[in-house]
């Protein structure tokens, strides 16, 4: 995959942020706490989206700078949190000043950034002995629905994102690893908006978008654990790495 093509890959939530807001998860609370340290205060959570973890973040009582640089992402974030300190700007350029924050967050976002530049960029906003954490949701594809959903959503897709451990350089300690697995509710019917909040559906041409979705569809209309129900659990695992500045 071209450099250009990432860029626009991570582009594309401009026309999805809607999507994305109505049916990806958030965070639980368990996660959140392991990802900020207890005596944080200041925190910026770097490629905020439409705001699922900087809701729970501001749930904690923590005062949270979202940095994003969508516009309609931002617009989705401000929405749901009427309030919200939401800037545009990008992890390789925040905009916010020296040793600003306690600490960082990066939500299913860096494997959109230049690691040597956010890291830098990172380690300049925090403060003395701050924290970035970086984590992403990952689907239980063992499930055999969830399995299924997985390969028709990622049919024709040249994007593998790797959920390892980020490269942040020499200017952090090494990064701690933790896991916590959870389920989210949510109707099946949904699984279709879901998917359409896919970088990989958000770029494809009309016909060929509608395609997949209406295999989605399918899906669960027809596989024995989604069809007739108002509600399944989608399991996920929270992969999170948490490194202190040297």
């Amino acid at each position: 995959m071209t450099e250009a093509h990432r860029e626009d890959r991570a582009a594309s939530f401009e026309r999805g942020a809607g999507e994305y807001h109505a049916a990806r998860p958030g965070y639980p609370t368990e996660v959140v706490r392991w990802i900020v340290p207890d005596d944080a205060h200041d925190v910026l959570d770097l490629a905020a989206g439409t705001g699922k973890l900087t809701a729970e973040l501001v749930a904690l009582g923590l005062h949270v700078v979202a940095v994003e640089p969508s516009q309609a992402m931002r617009a989705e974030l401000v929405r749901s949190l009427p309030g919200a300190d939401a800037r545009t700007g990008t992890a390789e350029a925040t905009g916010l000043p020296d040793g600003s924050v306690d600490a960082v967050t990066v939500a299913q976002a860096w494997h959109w950034f230049d690691p040597p530049t956010a890291s830098a960029e990172i380690a300049r906003v925090l403060r003395p002995h701050g924290q970035v954490a970086v984590l992403w949701n990952i689907r239980d594809d063992e499930i055999d629905w969830v399995g299924r959903w997985t390969e028709i959503v990622h049919r024709g897709d040249t994007l593998t994102t790797r959920y390892e451990e980020p490269a942040l350089g020499e200017a952090f300690t090494a990064p701690e690893h933790a896991t916590f697995r959870w389920v989210a509710p949510m109707r099946p019917a949904d699984l279709r908006t879901l998917a359409a909040s896919r970088s990989h559906l958000l770029l494809l041409p009309d016909d060929e978008r509608e395609a997949l979705l209406d295999a989605i569809d399918e899906l669960a209309a027809t596989h024995p654990d989604l069809r007739g129900r108002d509600q399944v659990d989608l399991p996920y695992r929270t992969e999170c790495w948490r490194a202190r500045l040297v």
